[in-house]
């Protein structure tokens, strides 16, 4: 593998770390306190099994990328490389699109169920809820282009890039 593909490889490797630990930690830190009806009501993280699956699985893409990092790039297990990165890509989407259908009802709610939405009185937590998901949508962009990367190292060896 030539030094241009070790250095696309390496800062695309880290580029989905870094967004792996940003959603991570945004996820987890995001918590909000307020009175509802004079009632003290708190919305975090945990309160969703959806949430918390996605927290996992972003902390678990994290580990995961940091620990392929420091594979031998010439080694046999380009391939199984590959294979764990298409399970990394699958575990992340799965825990984007659940958090996501969380978030979309707590932003607006499901009316056929009589479930009101709760942006309205947890703005920072939604706000914070938010910028996770970006974040992890970005790292499932790396791990994709992850993916094609290592296809086209596998397909063409040789090639330059």
């Amino acid at each position: 593998m030539n030094k241009m593909k070790k250095t696309i490889l390496i800062l695309i490797r880290v580029l989905s770390i870094g967004a792996t630990v940003s959603a991570a930690i945004v996820m987890a830190t995001g918590h909000e306190n307020t009175n509802i009806l004079s009632i003290p009501t708190q919305a975090n993280y945990s309160d969703t099994p959806a949430f918390k699956y996605f927290l996992i699985a972003n902390i678990i893409g994290s580990v995961y990328g940091f620990t392929v990092c420091f594979l031998p790039q010439e080694s046999s297990l380009l391939r199984l490389v590959l294979i764990s990165d298409v399970v990394m890509s699958v575990v992340l989407t799965s825990s984007l699109s659940a958090a996501m259908a969380i978030a979309e009802l707590g932003k607006k709610g499901n009316s056929h169920a009589g479930w009101q939405p709760i942006c309205g009185q947890f703005h920072n937590y939604c706000d914070h809820v938010a910028a996770a998901l970006a974040a992890a949508f970005i790292a499932l962009i790396f791990y994709t282009s992850l993916i094609f990367h290592s296809i086209h190292t596998l397909l063409y060896p040789m090639s330059l890039l």
